[in-house]
Formats: C-alpha cells, structure tokens, sequence
C-alpha cells in the first residue's frame, strides 16, 4: 500500500471512529506513523472540528508559487527562478484552509528530523569512528537543510501574520540535558547536552530568533526598533530534549495547536463560514 492511500485510509478511519484513539488497534502502531500520515490525521480533525470550512493537503509547493506571492508583496520581489519546476517538499506537507474570499491560507507544514544516533549505539555496544573505537559520533550538518524549506515557507507567508512551521527534532544531537547511556558490559557513556561535538539546537534556533524551544511561536511577533516595527516570523521548534523519540500523540496535540492558532489569527478572513457553525 503506498503511503498516500494509506494516509487516506487511516483519515477515513479516524472520521469513522470519531478519534484519534480508534484508529491504533493491534494492526497500526501510533509510533511508526509518518509525520505525515500525522498531517493526514491532523487534516481530518480539522475537517470534523470546523465543519463550515474547507480544508486541503499538499505534498509540495512550487517556487513558482512562492515568486508569486512575493510579487503580490512587492513588484521587485520573487524575480529569480533559474529551474522552472523547482519546489519544496516538507516532510509532512502542507494543510491550508479556504478563506472567505477563495484564497488557501497556510495552516500548518510540519517537518521532523532526526539526528544522532549516539544513544542507539551505545545501547547496542557499537563503537564509531574511523577507527571503531569511539563511544561518540560528530555530529554532522543535514539538519541544515531544514533553514531551506523554512525560509522558502517564510517567503510564501510574508503577507500573513502567522507562520505554522512546526519543526520536531529527535536524536542525540539535540539534547538539552545530559543523559547517562550504559553499554551491554555495563560501562556508563555520559553524554553532555553542551558539547559543540554532539549538540546542533544553537544552528537551528536562528529559525526562531533565539525564542524558546517547545513553544508555539505560530503568531508572527511583532518587535519595534527606533523608529521601525519588524515582523518575525519564528518556528515552533519542538526537541525531546534527551535524544529518544517522540511520541506521536504529542506530536498529533502539537501540530493540532499550531494548526487551531493559525485559524485563530486568521478568524476576521473565515468569520463568514465560521459564522454559520451552529
């Protein structure tokens, strides 16, 4: 089955169980759900809970588009594309929502990222390294990648006054705590949460402005300067802290939150259709 229609099957499942509880029973386990077969699930809440408003998912967003919207902002604006088809592909993809005029608004992109897998190997007795004779592993610079997608995301939101980038980070590299791992034979492996070898948070929290972490940042902040008000649009960067995974009913509460705040700050342009729920 790909993952698509089984995204599919797992909304309509949800709709008919009347939750997210009815959809894990002894066949489908919570945990190994994608983030985003998540946001397929998050979709079909949204949908029973707005019932009045029309919601969508997309895979992608097109650089073309983007342009677009920046151009809406500004004639110098969105002038450069050297790959006609270029587009970006957040892991969870993207779900909008229709306003009252026939315009999709943005209310949630999801990406989850894991990086470090210092803790597993310890667990297992494996040791890293050129020379396999390390506890510990470099950490390396993929995550990254994860500025692209969050900037190109801004720039298509640059009109708005929220910004629904929910970023969950899982693995040894993304620590904010320091954490005691034992081997098989017994040997006790510290791992520090500020070591500049493991931890990468300090690379991605230019992406939310140094604001805390584990927070919903969706509503844009506004700051004034001088005699100049800067709009920040910061990502909602979610880490367990110490390097296991996450569990996925708190990722379905979080991306839920950050969804329902982006309907929120967006109420003046859905007041028609939210104005007809009973």
């Amino acid at each position: 089955m790909s993952k698509k229609n089984q995204s599919n099957r797992l909304t309509r499942q949800h709709k008919s169980s009347n939750g997210v509880v009815g959809i894990f029973g002894s066949e489908a386990k919570l945990h190994d759900m994608t983030v985003r077969q998540l946001s397929h699930i998050v979709l079909q809440i949204l949908e029973n809970k707005f019932i009045k408003l029309e919601f969508r998912y997309r895979d992608s967003i097109k650089k073309e588009e983007i342009n677009e919207a920046l151009k809406k902002i500004d004639s110098e604006l969105g002038q450069t594309i050297f790959v006609s088809n270029a587009n970006i592909i957040p892991d969870g993809g993207i779900i909008e929502v229709r306003d009252d005029y026939g315009c999709w608004r943005v209310v949630l992109v999801t990406e989850a990222k894991h990086q470090g897998k210092d803790i597993e190997n310890i667990r297992k007795g494996k040791l890293v390294g050129k020379n396999n004779d390390q506890d510990l592993m470099a950490a390396g610079n993929a995550i990254e990648r994860s500025h692209k997608n969050i900037s190109e995301i801004a720039n298509l939101m640059l009109g708005e006054n929220h910004f629904p980038y929910v970023l969950f980070l899982e693995g040894s590299n993304f620590l904010t705590e320091t954490i005691n791992i034992s081997r098989p034979d017994g040997r006790i492996v510290v791992l520090e949460y500020n070591s500049g070898m493991l931890n990468r948070l300090d690379r991605l929290t230019a992406a939310n402005y140094g604001m805390p972490i584990n927070t919903n940042l969706c509503r844009n902040k506004f700051v004034s300067h001088q005699d100049k008000m800067i709009m920040l649009q910061a990502a909602s960067i979610y880490t367990q802290g110490n390097g296991e995974r996450w569990d996925r009913n708190s990722m379905l509460k979080i991306m839920e939150e950050i969804a329902t705040t982006s309907l929120q700050v967006l109420g003046s342009d859905l007041f028609i259709q939210l104005s007809q729920v009973n």
